[in-house]
């Protein structure tokens, strides 16, 4: 008999079920957190009449998981179960002691996307070093991440740790959520009581099954699969409002464009670089911008072939490499409301930005992260739980 796929839920609530035994749960979750028939996680904890859920926290974008980006979201309670939903983005980003007064363990089920920016790691770790501090358990029910094999980008400096690069890893880190608590709790030293309710029939697949569960987009910028995959080769076009990167359209950080830019010549400039696992096709789109009727733009489309090959910040360096190139270092980087700052946060490290600005070779410019990412491999492999190979 074939063995199918099941999320980190299914088997807490399945063979896991006596961790959740005469005890108060608390649920950090969101819509996109759902079982193979569609049933979100939080429906079938609050439905199980053996379960005691008292709470809910939602992350960035809320429990709900409306809110756009960076928006501050508040506390209130739930409309048909009367149960609080506290907000981990709002007045604040970590569980408060009474938060977690009356909860015996906290249950975390996002879907993440293993990539550093995305901060529902950062919201995993506040919530490790809360649990331990005010002696409460952590349940992780694992998920599937877009790029588990892949390993790249800076690791962040110190002095510019922020909620976007609040873990001391690369930009993409090729860990499930409950592969990373595990690596968190060794590297930060932390002392708390951890359980991982592990992904069934999973062999760090890139490509979603077909009886995966469905795909539900965990936060409103990423729509799909293919979104997600992109993600952190194009992130950094959010500090750089010179480039539009698709977001209110259908293909959100699969696209980059702009009114003066075009895309052919940037694609075949691309193309020539012969980057691992990826290939760009000229693509003119609109760009979403509310109301107002915008300008066509000739952009480019990336498309991931190869997922375990791809280095998406080697990939997000070349492009904005081709684009300074052809058109100049002041329309790309002193556009209004370029935000120097943010870009170097999302990076780690202002490293990277300012050896583009040099005009540095892409590869050149990853190369100067090789060391450090040969060391954070090492502790990673020691953390995975799934086929490493």
């Amino acid at each position: 008999m074939k063995a199918f796929f099941q999320p980190g839920i299914s088997a807490l609530l399945g063979k896991h079920r006596s961790w959740l035994a005469g005890r108060r749960i608390g649920l950090v979750s969101h819509p996109a957190a759902v079982d193979p028939t569609g049933t979100s996680s939080a429906e079938r904890l609050h439905s199980d009449r053996r379960v005691n859920l008292v709470s809910l926290f939602g992350p960035e974008h809320g429990y709900f998981g409306a809110a756009t980006a960076g928006e501050s979201v508040g506390t209130r309670r739930h409309p048909r179960w009367g149960i609080p939903i506290h907000s981990l983005y709002g007045k604040h980003r970590r569980p408060t002691p009474a938060m977690l007064r009356n909860i015996d363990a906290l249950v975390f089920d996002l879907q993440d996307l293993g990539v550093r920016p995305y901060t529902y790691v950062s919201t995993l770790r506040y919530i490790l070093e809360e649990a331990a501090a005010q002696g409460k358990e952590v349940i992780i029910a694992d998920r599937p991440i877009p790029l588990p094999r892949v390993v790249d980008g800076p690791l962040p400096e110190p002095r510019y740790q922020s909620f976007v690069a609040s873990v001391p890893v690369p930009v993409a880190y090729g860990m499930t959520p409950g592969e990373t608590a595990l690596w968190l709790r060794r590297a930060l030293s932390l002392d708390v009581d951890l359980k991982v309710a592990c992904l069934q029939h999973y062999h760090r697949e890139s490509a979603r099954g077909r009886n995966w569960p469905p795909w539900i987009a965990p936060s409103p910028g990423i729509r799909s699969w293919e979104s997600a995959l992109c993600y952190p080769a194009t992130v950094f076009c959010e500090a750089l409002p010179a480039l539009d990167y698709g977001r209110g359209t259908n293909l959100p950080f699969q696209v980059v464009g702009a009114p003066w830019m075009k895309g052919e010549a940037v694609c075949k400039r691309l193309l020539d670089m012969h980057l691992p696992g990826v290939v760009f096709h000229s693509h003119p789109y609109y760009p979403a911008t509310g109301n107002t009727p915008a300008p066509l733009v000739e952009g480019l489309r990336m498309v991931v072939t190869r997922p375990d090959d791809f280095r998406p910040v080697l990939t997000g360096l070349a492009i904005l490499h081709v684009i300074q190139e052809l058109y100049g270092r002041s329309r790309l980087w002193k556009a209004r409301g370029t935000r120097l700052g943010f870009f170097d946060k999302l990076m780690g490290t202002p490293v990277a930005r300012q050896a583009l600005v040099d005009g540095k070779p892409p590869r050149a410019i990853a190369s100067r992260w090789r060391a450090e990412l040969a060391t954070f491999s090492r502790s990673r492999h020691a953390a995975l739980l799934y086929d490493p190979n």
